[in-house]
């Protein structure tokens, strides 16, 4: 199994906190001596993770062209949830569930992005198609800034079967789509178990997916742009679930 190469301080210090078996090596640049590299070598230390001081210009030939911060992890893939491990985790919540569902999202840093709002918001789980889309990357674990090891994330053959499963335990499910068929993202009451379905860029949301939606919502864009970016769209859309769900 190809193993990951995490870079920067966040992405390696969340990987080596919170999944430090998964850490192979942690490498760290022999030119910086301030704390927050003091910091990941004492956890490190702390987790039993092999560690190596290497010269700078070393760092960067092994590394060439990637913003390390003067610290790099050699670590495992990380290993999505199942189908079977999503569904039963999303089943014995206490809480009402939370799920973001990604339709065909390519771009990398567009999901790191969107795992670190998720991380935020309290989603959990995301899940997205094992084809044509990105799965869990060492870019995506770079943007994530540790969002990529905390939140839950499920890849699955078929999406229209999978969002079929969630509506049997009770997960009603609201998609992204601009249309006469929308209505606006803040009308709908989101306080029970939710599943927000946010397509690709570009080409949006799938016939099938849409058709497995319970309903289609929309955001209200008042300028000269047709619509935004999937991650800023999925952020706007969970910070009205979060918001619903203080009230």
């Amino acid at each position: 199994m190809k193993s990951h190469t995490v870079f920067g301080i966040h992405a390696v210090t969340a990987i080596v906190a919170k999944n430090a078996a998964a850490v192979n090596i942690v490498y760290l640049s022999d030119d910086r001596n301030d704390k927050r590299l003091a910091d990941i070598e004492s956890l490190a230390k702390e987790n039993n993770v092999a560690l190596e001081r290497i010269e700078r210009r070393e760092l960067d030939r092994r590394f060439s062209g990637e913003r390390h911060q003067g610290v790099v992890a050699e670590c495992k893939p990380k290993e999505p949830l199942s189908e079977p491990q999503m569904l039963k985790m999303l089943s014995g919540l206490s809480a009402p569930a939370l799920v973001l569902i990604l339709d065909g999202v390519t771009d990398p840093h567009n999901l790191g992005a969107i795992l670190r709002t998720a991380d935020a918001a309290g989603v959990h789980c995301v899940i997205a198609p094992k084809n044509a889309s990105v799965g869990i990357t060492p870019v995506v674990r770079k943007v994530a800034s540790g969002a990529a090891e905390t939140v839950a994330f499920c890849q699955v053959a078929n999406l229209a079967r999978s969002l079929a499963e969630l509506r049997s335990i009770g997960i009603w499910l609201y998609g992204a789509a601009a249309g006469e068929q929308s209505v606006e993202y803040s009308s709908i009451d989101y306080r029970g178990p939710v599943g927000l379905v946010m397509g690709a860029e570009g080409k949006g949301l799938r016939r099938l997916t849409k058709q497995a939606c319970d309903g289609l919502i929309s955001i209200p864009m008042a300028g000269y742009v047709e619509s935004l970016n999937v991650s800023v769209a999925t952020g706007i859309c969970l910070y009205e679930i979060v918001r619903q769900r203080a009230d």
